[in-house]
């Protein structure tokens, strides 16, 4: 098993399909192939890399990422992609823990790695894919796609960091190739010449949703970061459009839709995750989209591949059983098993909060050289997700809150997010995010930062009497911080673990 030779085959019998289009260039599906054949060559016998070595892929939306992401498959190495917005010294840790041979990196970028990367006890080979010496590693011979056992490593996933020392989850030939299948499952049927756009980081969900149109003839469109005005060009200029999106993403589009006569153009779906979709932002985006999202509920842990929110669910009448439907991210995606559980493991009774836990094939092999943290997270086969959550009677999950953002407030539990819901009806309110104070009486409080819409003001009164109507009097925030804008990191997540900071530097 190889994951990259489901491409290999299509290149072969389609080698004129469009495979890449990226800064006005269209590379084709054989011609792809053939440089990711010759830049494997070079991985083994230029740089004499041996099986299963980690390659650490550190650059910008661009062709190349595929070039090398390819080429170390066929090459049977490990890729390890990055996003290109880390600190230096963040990718130095991700290439010390991992152990990378090599490095892959644009010339924006080199500098400031080189230099990170200046003591290591055993130097990687770093590579510009800007430089002449990466253009000669696409001249040098090729060589046929190396075999794979189907648990060897595929991808190093490293967790985003924000609580802690970033973790590598190990993803495998296996899990790649059920995550692609899942996608032909449950989200779509790619056919030849179907486009997927990228505007979010290849190193991620939108990297990982690409094995499937490539494998089945898709045209990747590659863009340098996400903006709503190319987005937009983008569904009116190329056929079945697809994209992956962050939540925070879809609302800037919704901002920038305002006047144009037909937003969705030629849109197919939109699959959109990482982060909570608000009920009232959801239902503007399907006015505007049509039904034609998708909502994925999964980590780097187990790729895109827990629940799903079908494009069928998504459409109702918008009674309160719907609305329910669309606060939750769906049922359990194929091959895939959820249960929520207490702390003991037990399944908790129908509509109770308790921890998601899931195992199915694209279930992580663990954490890379973390034994401890692998142990923490995989219990008897089963990924405990640190998500906290609740099933209902049809079996939709409905996510509360990350463990680590519960607010216990007297001894009684607030989730942030149904807050959160609630504030967000009002009109002027654009986003907000809640967090718990410290509070000598009853332990934790909850505290709202509110950024109001363009132009618009928001009396602090109104929003604790839309609080106390639909919300019990104890889980009203204490405090309302109004704010420009809130932190977020290279994904669009609200950073939580930042405001509680800003909290306890004033607010400000």
């Amino acid at each position: 098993m190889n994951i990259a030779q489901p491409f290999l085959n299509r290149a072969r019998s389609h080698p004129h399909l469009w495979a890449i289009t990226c800064s006005g260039h269209t590379t084709s599906y054989g011609e792809l192939a053939q440089c990711s054949q010759h830049i494997a060559g070079a991985l083994r016998h230029r740089l004499g890399l041996s099986a299963g070595q980690r390659v650490i892929l550190c650059m910008e939306n661009r062709r190349a990422f595929f070039e090398t992401l390819l080429a170390c498959w066929v090459a049977g190495l490990c890729p390890v992609p990055v996003n290109a917005k880390l600190h230096p010294k963040e990718v130095r840790h991700i290439a010390d823990d991992s152990g990378a041979s090599a490095l892959f990196c644009s010339a924006n970028l080199r500098d400031g790695l080189v230099q990170s990367l200046a003591d290591q006890l055993e130097p990687l080979h770093l590579v510009c894919v800007d430089d002449a010496d990466y253009a000669h590693m696409q001249s040098h011979p090729a060589v046929d796609a190396a075999e794979f056992a189907p648990h060897d490593i595929a991808w190093i996933f490293y967790t985003s960091g924000t609580t802690g020392v970033p973790k590598g989850a190990m993803l495998s030939h296996r899990n790649l190739m059920q995550m692609c299948l899942q996608y032909g499952a449950d989200i779509d049927c790619v056919q030849a010449g179907d486009t997927h756009l990228h505007v979010a980081p290849l190193s991620h969900g939108s990297g990982l949703y690409s094995l499937p149109h490539l494998f089945n003839g898709g045209h990747q469109v590659i863009e340098p970061a996400f903006n709503p005005e190319v987005v937009f060009d983008a569904l009116q200029r190329y056929p079945r459009v697809t994209f992956f999106a962050a939540p925070t993403m879809l609302t800037r589009m919704l901002r920038s839709s305002q006047g144009l006569s037909n937003p969705a153009g030629q849109l197919q779906t939109i699959t959109y995750g990482g982060g909570p979709m608000y009920v009232s932002d959801l239902l503007e985006c399907l006015s505007v989209f049509g039904p034609r999202m998708v909502q994925i509920y999964g980590q780097g842990e187990s790729p895109m591949t827990i629940t799903a929110l079908s494009k069928n669910d998504h459409e109702g009448p918008q009674d309160a059983a719907h609305l329910a439907r669309l606060a939750s991210c769906g049922t359990a995606r194929t091959g895939v098993q959820v249960r929520v559980v207490d702390e003991s493991g037990r399944d908790v009774p129908l509509g109770e909060p308790g921890e998601v836990v899931t195992r199915s094939d694209t279930r992580m092999l663990g954490y890379w050289n973390n034994p401890a943290a692998t142990a923490a997270a995989i219990r008897d086969g089963w990924l405990w997700t640190g998500d906290i959550g609740s099933l209902d009677a049809q079996g939709y999950l409905t996510l509360r809150d990350r463990s680590k953002d519960l607010i216990i407030r007297g001894g009684s539990n607030i989730y942030p997010r149904e807050i959160e819901e609630v504030l967000l009806r009002h009109p002027a309110v654009a986003e907000v995010s809640v967090i718990g104070a410290a509070s000598a009486d009853l332990g934790e409080e909850p505290v709202a930062f509110v950024v109001c819409k363009p132009g618009a003001t928001v009396d602090p009164n109104a929003l604790d009497a839309l609080c106390l109507d639909n919300l019990a009097r104890f889980k009203r925030p204490r405090d309302y911080m109004f704010v420009n804008d809130l932190p977020k990191n290279n994904y669009g997540k609200i950073l939580k673990t930042a405001l509680r900071q800003q909290l306890k530097q004033g607010g400000s």
